[in-house]
């Protein structure tokens, strides 16, 4: 049987949901590797809308993260308040901004942030199974603001001395990583990768988003 592994999407776009080359080339190192994806997002109002050409907030738009999500799914996809860690063999999270605006609000409280009360309970029950977790990009934070006061999580963001200062003040701990390579914590089943933290080119995203995924598989 495939290995089930969840894909925790926060919409549709880097600038306010999911960073689409890293979330696309997630769901590609899954089915590469055998296994099986299952996106899941919430299903609620985003923080707000980007103009991704403006690079500016739209006034006055709404958009539901479920459903913007459902874009990169192709409509394939379930509402992380339905899913169980018994649903999934491992979980992966991309970056993007909706990562640190959807799923959390680590964009606007830094790491006083508030987590959406269903991605804190899976990332929760996955851990407690002992199943293993993919941050890529900036995703790890969420990990470390989740688990970080149970467990001292090993990660990295790339080299960014901010973020990795506040993953620290989590109760976790950084590592620098190169853009191609990852970061695993075989103790707690934690693996990341820095992405477009990093990376120059969508090749450098995949190179390090392949590795982190074809090792999370063969935790699973």
């Amino acid at each position: 049987m495939a290995k089930r592994v969840g894909v925790l999407l926060s919409g549709c776009g880097v600038m306010d949901g999911s960073e689409i080359h890293e979330a696309v080339l997630t769901l590609l190192a899954i089915d590469t590797a055998g296994a099986q994806a299952i996106c899941i997002a919430p299903s609620t109002d985003q923080m707000h809308v980007v103009n991704h050409v403006a690079g500016q907030p739209v006034a006055g738009q709404r958009r539901n993260i479920l459903e913007e999500a459902a874009r990169i799914a192709r409509g394939m996809i379930r509402d992380v308040a339905t899913v169980r860690a018994t649903d999934l063999d491992a979980l992966a999270l991309p970056g993007g901004f909706g990562a640190a605006k959807n799923l959390c609000t680590y964009a606007v409280d830094g790491i006083n942030c508030k987590v959406n009360p269903d991605v804190e309970r899976l990332v929760r029950e996955m851990h407690k199974a002992q199943k293993p977790q993919a941050a890529i990009c900036i995703a790890p934070v969420l990990l470390c603001k989740i688990l970080g006061k149970n467990a001292a999580l090993t990660v990295t963001i790339g080299n960014d001395p901010a973020t990795a200062d506040h993953i620290r003040q989590l109760g976790c701990r950084h590592v620098n990583c190169p853009v191609k390579d990852c970061v695993v914590d075989k103790a707690n089943k934690i693996v990341t990768t820095p992405a477009y933290m990093l990376a120059e080119t969508i090749g450098e995203v995949a190179a390090g988003v392949e590795r982190a995924i074809r090792t999370l598989i063969e935790m699973a």
